[in-house]
Formats: C-alpha cells, sequence, structure tokens
C-alpha cells in the first residue's frame, strides 16, 4: 500500500528577510532548494483568524489551488515573487507606447481573465494596482493579482455574491444589486483598457452617487482629440466589453478573438501615444493622493455619519514603497510646524488634524518617489484608483478593529438606533454614567429610556469625534478602549453647543463579534449624548 510523506516547508524552502507584515500575516522572501527559485511566503497566524476570517481564508486558498497560469501571480500561499511593479508605473517610465502596446497589455490581462473563468472563478477586483509585472525586464509578464476578493461559481451561474470591488470598475448589475456572474470581469477590463489608450477612466465623478449613475445608464464616449486617433476597432472591442446588458457582454475568450487583440501588428496603430503617457502620470498620481487622503480620514477618525462625503464603509488599506526618508522626514516637518504655526492655541483635534496630514504626505511621497529597485509583492491590500477596494470583511489590526467598532457604537447612539446599539452590546452591560448618579447600571433597560424618549426623538444634526482612543488588547478575545469623546450639537433653542466626556469601554469577543460588556463615562448628567 502506497503510504503518503509529508514534508515540512522548511525541508523544502529556506526563509529570509522579510518583505511585508499585515494584521495576521508575514511574507518573507524563501528559495526552493531544489531549484534556487525565489518565491514570498505568506506565512499567517491561524490563531489570530476569527471564524470568518478561517472561512474566507480557506476558500481564498481553494481558489488559488485551482489557478496555475503564466499570467497569473499567486499560488496558493506560496507566491512567484513579482518585482516589475505595476504595469501601469511602468508604461509611463517608457519611452516608446502605442495603441499596440496596450493591445499587448490587454491580451495577457484577458488570458488570465479566460483562464480563471474556465475554473470557474470571478476575480471581482480587477483594477491597475492589481496587473503586476513580473519583473523590471522588458516585454515582462503581465500578472494579475490580489483574489481575496474572488468567489467560485458554477458555470455560467447568476447569482447575488454581495456588493464588493472597487467604485470604478463596478458593472451596473453589481451597482444595481442583480444577480452577477463572469461578466463583471469584462467589464472591469473594458474600463481598464479605455485608461490604457487615453490615460483617463470612462466614468469619473467626485461625487460617488453621480459616479454610480454614470456607470448604470453606460454613460461615456470617445471625446476628440484623443480619441481621434484611436482605431475603430479599439473603440468597438470597448464598447462590447462596457455593455450595460451582461447577456449581450463579449466574453474573455471572444475578447481574445477580437481582430483588435489577435492581429494587433496588423490592426492597431502603431504611433506613439505621448498624450496618453502624460494622462497616465496624473491619473497614477491622482490615485495615490486620493488613497493616501482616504488614509488620512481613517487615522483621523474624524466622523459624523459620512467620512468628508464617502461611505464609512470605505476603508483604505496603502501598499508603501521604500522611500528617501530625509525628503519625506523634512517635507513633514514643514508641513506640521506650519500648520501648527498658524494656530495660537492649536488644540489636540488640530494637532490630530495636522499629524494626519503628515501621513497622507508621508503616503503619497512614499509612492511617488519609490526607488526603481524597491521589489512589489503581491498581498491583499493595494492602494486605490480613486476610490478604494469595498470588501465585504474587513482585515483590520485589532487596534483598528476596537476603535471602529467604537465609532459604530456611538453613531448609534447619534442616530437614536436603539436595534443597533443592542447588537453591539451584551444584554448584561454594565456601566458608570452620569445619569445613573455613581450607581453601577446593569442591562438595557436603563439606556432604552433615553433612546425612546430623547435620542430616537431628535432631528438636530450630531458630530462626534473621537480624540486620542488608547486601545490595550487583553489576550486575543479582550480589550479596552480609553478615549475622549467631544460631541457638537444644536440645542433646542438652535444654538450650536458642544460636550466633552472622558470614556473607557471594555470589549469581549463571542462567535467572531465584538461586544461592549461594561463602559464608564464622566461629564455631567445634563449632557444630551450620553
Amino acid at each position: 500500500m502506497a503510504t503518503t510523506t509529508c514534508t515540512r516547508f522548511t525541508d523544502e524552502y529556506q526563509l529570509y528577510e522579510e518583505l511585508g507584515k499585515g494584521a495576521f500575516s508575514v511574507v518573507r522572501r524563501c528559495v526552493k532548494l531544489s531549484t534556487g527559485q525565489e518565491y514570498a511566503a505568506k506565512i499567517i497566524n491561524t490563531k489570530k483568524l476569527s471564524a470568518r476570517d478561517h472561512q474566507k481564508l480557506e476558500r481564498e486558498a481553494r481558489i488559488c489551488r485551482l489557478l496555475k497560469h503564466h499570467n497569473i501571480g499567486e499560488m496558493n500561499f506560496l507566491c512567484f515573487r513579482v518585482t516589475g511593479g505595476e504595469l501601469f508605473e511602468d508604461i509611463v517610465a517608457r519611452e516608446y507606447y502605442s495603441e499596440a502596446d496596450a493591445s499587448h497589455c490587454i491580451h495577457q490581462i484577458l488570458d488570465s481573465v479566460h483562464h480563471i473563468h474556465q475554473h470557474d472563478i470571478v476575480h471581482r477586483d480587477l483594477k491597475p494596482e492589481n496587473l503586476l509585472l513580473a519583473s523590471k525586464c522588458k516585454n515582462a509578464a503581465v500578472k494579475l493579482a490580489d483574489f481575496g476578493l474572488a468567489i467560485e461559481v458554477q458555470g455560467d451561474q447568476q447569482a447575488w455574491f454581495g456588493f464588493a470591488g472597487t467604485p470604478g470598475y463596478l458593472s451596473p448589475e453589481v451597482l444595481r444589486k442583480e444577480a452577477y456572474g463572469k461578466p463583471v470581469d469584462i467589464w472591469a477590463c473594458g474600463v481598464i483598457l479605455y485608461i490604457l489608450l487615453v490615460g483617463y477612466p470612462p466614468f469619473w465623478d467626485e461625487d460617488q452617487h453621480k459616479l454610480y449613475q454614470q456607470i448604470k445608464a453606460g454613460a461615456y464616449d470617445f471625446p476628440s482629440p484623443e480619441w481621434d486617433t484611436v482605431t475603430p476597432e479599439a473603440k468597438n472591442l470597448i464598447n462590447q466589453m462596457l455593455t450595460i446588458n451582461p447577456a449581450k457582454r463579449i466574453t474573455a475568450q471572444e475578447a481574445l478573438k477580437h481582430p483588435w487583440v489577435c492581429q494587433r501588428s496588423t490592426v492597431a496603430s502603431m504611433m506613439h501615444r505621448q498624450e496618453t503617457v502624460e494622462c497616465l502620470k496624473k491619473f497614477n498620481a491622482r490615485r495615490k493622493l486620493k488613497g493616501a487622503i482616504l488614509t488620512t480620514m481613517l487615522v483621523s477618525r474624524n466622523f459624523s455619519g459620512k467620512l468628508l462625503g464617502y461611505d464609512r464603509a470605505i476603508i483604505c488599506f496603502m501598499k508603501l514603497s521604500a522611500v528617501e526618508p530625509l525628503v519625506v522626514f523634512v517635507h513633514v516637518l514643514f508641513v506640521h510646524f506650519y500648520w501648527v504655526g498658524n494656530h495660537k492655541h492649536p488644540s489636540t483635534h488640530t494637532l490630530s488634524l495636522s499629524l494626519s496630514l503628515s501621513l497622507s504626505l508621508v503616503i503619497f511621497f512614499s509612492s511617488s518617489f519609490s526607488t526603481p529597485s524597491s521589489p512589489v509583492v503581491p498581498h491583499h491590500h493595494h492602494s486605490s484608483s480613486f476610490f478604494p477596494t469595498i470588501r465585504p470583511l474587513f482585515d483590520l489590526h485589532p487596534h483598528n478593529e476596537i476603535i471602529k467598532i467604537t465609532e459604530q457604537l456611538i453613531e448609534a447612539i447619534n442616530n437614536g438606533d436603539f436595534e443597533a446599539y443592542v447588537k453591539i452590546c451584551d444584554h448584561g452591560l454594565t456601566c458608570f454614567e452620569p445619569e445613573a448618579l455613581g450607581n453601577l447600571v446593569e442591562g438595557m433597560d436603563f439606556h432604552r429610556f433615553y433612546f425612546e424618549n430623547l435620542l430616537s426623538k431628535n432631528s438636530k444634526p450630531i458630530h462626534t469625534t473621537i480624540l486620542n482612543p488608547h486601545v490595550h488588547l487583553i489576550g486575543e478575545e479582550a480589550a479596552c478602549i480609553a478615549y475622549i469623546r467631544l460631541t457638537q450639537y444644536v440645542d433646542g433653542q438652535g444654538r450650536p453647543r458642544s460636550s466633552q466626556s472622558e470614556e473607557t469601554r471594555v470589549w469581549h469577543r463571542r462567535d467572531s463579534k465584538w461586544q461592549n460588556v461594561h463602559f464608564h463615562c464622566s461629564g455631567a448628567p445634563a449632557a444630551p449624548l450620553q
């Protein structure tokens, strides 16, 4: 009877330096002993994962095991080390770039998409950040990366798999919350191809609602003069990819047979597209700056129902490249002291905003002045194209997770939403708060009174800011957070008011969900929101 021999990872691979780190994982360079081939190994601490995270991890590993293709960057959690950087960054560094080059790029992308679709996998997050080059060599292969949002489907199955992806690349059927499947990847390929040809996206608006309206209506065009030099065949392929009806949208297999793709030497124009390169430089800079700003918003933790107009569910994870530290440090110091110097009595909030702006600049300059030799390791959190990826599950560091759930609890209070409040709190919640006059309160009845008779009837605008949050993890299932809560509101006479309280909350994780089990709040009993 044959026996299966199990070998340890370190028997076949030699681990070297750390390349990157996440909340629950670390990526290290490794070399296969038998061949000398370099890889990037993702090492995950499964003890820190919730049950849902375990399911997500198993799904992603299962999907990656199915995929073995020269234009796909990930294999299980041992990845080919991809050192060429982003495709879009490489294009702007070229001396010559033509429509035929764009055809070659989209051919490789479509080849990858066709492969995963043959294996009944939908990527769901195709965008420039997930298109990497295998090496710095000329004509290096384009690698499709980041299968963190990928799903398995049954053939041409159409179903509602949740709202996930990156706003500018979402398809009309996803935005309408209709059943969807493989065609969503083709729509994203159409957006990418449009950008490859002129350097800017087909759909764009600062207002995300208007952006979604454009996408749902398929409202794009080919304006002069930049599109006048693009061949009709290229426009035809884009039109077939950006077809609103997914049933009529071209498939990856059909797109690979399109004359502009398979006969590019005779069909695609060879003219150098300098204007496209210039526009693409601005596009790259803007998407990275936008990512930095969104990260700043996350750090400042200023919330009042919306984060500067963007949905609270949108969280940006930045990919930092190697950077000249002195350049960034001097710039950050200049901005920081200029900001503080122009406030005679800078408040804690002003200092927080200053440091947040400085962080934004660090991230932006980190992306802008990365060294050419810096390796890019494929992992699951890349900067976004104008908007970050919308993920159904957040992969937050535990400290950030506690701050986030605390913000959600306070938001429920501000909105007078007792149902949402109860879901976040333990039913045996205990607390010391001003209204209880020094008594320890247990249960939800005490709080229900204020929700039903005050909070739910309040129609005045409320703005809350958490200042100086400090999180202490107590093992893996408990945590304590202390912070200053600043609340701005309008009183019954229409006058603006502010109140401040010092709060401490104890959280306990049960069944992968954090619940507030105790809190202690300072302040006067007359404060409007306790």
